[in-house]
């Protein structure tokens, strides 16, 4: 897992030259002006969601085995909860078609508000959109890019 500012977001271009494409996609637009939906930036092998949610109080942890996901938050604020999923206990089998395996289990928080990314890795259980101290209304962007 990576979190940082985004004004550090180029020290992360090197990694990877998809990962680099899906860093260029937020620096490179006004999100704000974006509606909720699918952006491809490379076809399948890249492509952003823009979604709009107030967060919860609870909910599972999530990992992905095709893709990578850079998380991005246009404005709000939410916790994620993370935990390397062997340390956690698979809930929900993987879905191949939705690249999307659930867990249970107890991690550490990261506070994700705007101006702030988190990378999640295949091995990085992450439980996003949840509730700090009072509901939030969240916009953020999910780059995915395929491993």
């Amino acid at each position: 897992m990576i979190f940082d500012k985004i004004k550090n977001i180029s020290q992360y271009s090197n990694l990877n030259k998809n990962l680099k494409k899906g860093f260029e996609f937020i620096l490179n637009n006004n999100l704000k002006n974006f509606e909720n939906g699918k952006y491809e930036i490379d076809g399948e092998k890249i492509y952003a969601n823009i979604q709009e949610y107030e967060t919860k109080e609870d909910g599972l942890f999530e990992a992905h085995r095709k893709y990578i996901d850079i998380q991005y938050v246009i404005s709000g604020f939410e916790k994620i909860e993370v935990c390397e999923i062997s340390e956690l206990k698979e809930n929900i089998p993987y879905d191949k078609e939705k690249d999307l395996i659930f867990f249970e289990g107890k991690g550490s928080f990261v506070s994700l508000k705007e101006g702030y990314f988190a990378v999640f890795y295949p091995q990085d259980g992450h439980k996003p959109c949840l509730t700090d101290e009072s509901i939030s209304n969240v916009k953020k962007v999910v780059v995915k890019v395929a491993i």
